[in-house]
């Protein structure tokens, strides 16, 4: 049976707050939040933040400096993994351990992993893959429909950029699909995707309307907001709803270090939803009934 998290939920909002007066901590929230969760709940955390770990990864094979500090693993660890990956799931250790082999010369034509893994792609492409790969295996209903949701918005927005910069659009996708069929192949300017994409035409707009990246990346993030809010819109002081909660955090965290103004705006959006009435009366009536 899944775990009920009414206090922890409800103390959201009064740590929301605070936060506002004291300064803003994403990684000490998610440590809060983490410290009270059910085995299979922290398992669907690491998940979700595995992202920012794969991020990280990417960033030291390539010899970026950039590091998410919203990940499972500190800067130390990261580069541990990224020669001996023992501590990550079988997708990704597959990735980082098949690519370091062929640098070396030493994979064979019938190795196995090269069914699952393409070695002609981008470390980074397939290893994202592979995260995502994992992500669709996990028993946690949001983990699972955030992923994709997330991997479908990132290619979209790839396959809109590419098109524009007269890239080929298949180099730049990740995983496989409907989605990454029809934007492999459709002709058409929302690729063929508007009866199924709703947040399609706000893309393309964002896309082509505005010249500054951040706003771009700004308008991205607000889908991607939207899409946190779509998946979890029934779900009430479960892992659902504090996924969902966890990943406008991130957004938040982000913005509040790239654009001031922006990264208020989100804050005070974050706090207003969790002080929504509309939202706390439905979410106790459905507690009292359980």
């Amino acid at each position: 049976m899944a775990k009920n998290y009414y206090c922890l939920v409800a103390g959201l909002r009064e740590y929301a707050l605070d936060s506002d007066a004291k300064g803003f901590d994403a990684r000490e929230v998610i440590d809060e939040i983490a410290e009270e969760l059910s085995r299979e709940d922290a398992r669907a955390l690491r998940g979700l933040m595995l992202f920012h770990d794969v991020c990280n990864l990417v960033n030291v094979k390539s010899g970026r400096e950039g590091f998410s500090t919203l990940g499972n693993f500190s800067r130390e660890e990261i580069a541990e993994q990224a020669v001996s990956p023992t501590e990550l799931p079988e997708e990704l250790q597959e990735v980082i351990s098949l690519f370091a082999e062929m640098e070396k010369g030493e994979v064979d034509a019938d190795d196995e992993r090269l069914r699952r893994v393409d070695t002609s792609r981008s470390f980074a492409t397939e290893l994202y893959a592979a995260y995502y790969r994992y992500c669709a295996k996990s028993k946690c209903r949001f983990l699972r429909e955030w992923s994709e949701a997330d991997r479908n918005l990132r290619n979209i927005t790839a396959a809109l950029t590419a098109r524009s910069r007269g890239v080929a659009v298949g180099e730049q996708l990740v995983g496989e699909g409907e989605i990454v069929y029809q934007l492999s192949r459709s002709s058409a300017a929302d690729f063929g995707l508007k009866g199924e994409v709703g947040y399609i035409d706000a893309l393309i707009g964002a896309l082509a309307e505005n010249e500054n990246l951040l706003d771009k990346e700004h308008r991205i993030d607000v889908i991607r907001w939207g899409l946190s809010e779509e998946i979890s819109t029934f779900d009430y002081f479960n892992i659902g709803f504090l996924l969902g909660y966890i990943v406008r955090l991130g957004l938040v965290h982000r913005w509040a270090r790239l654009d001031e103004e922006k990264g208020r705006e989100l804050f005070r959006r974050l706090v207003e939803s969790l002080g929504a009435k509309e939202h706390i009366a439905a979410a106790e009536r459905r507690y009292a009934e359980a």
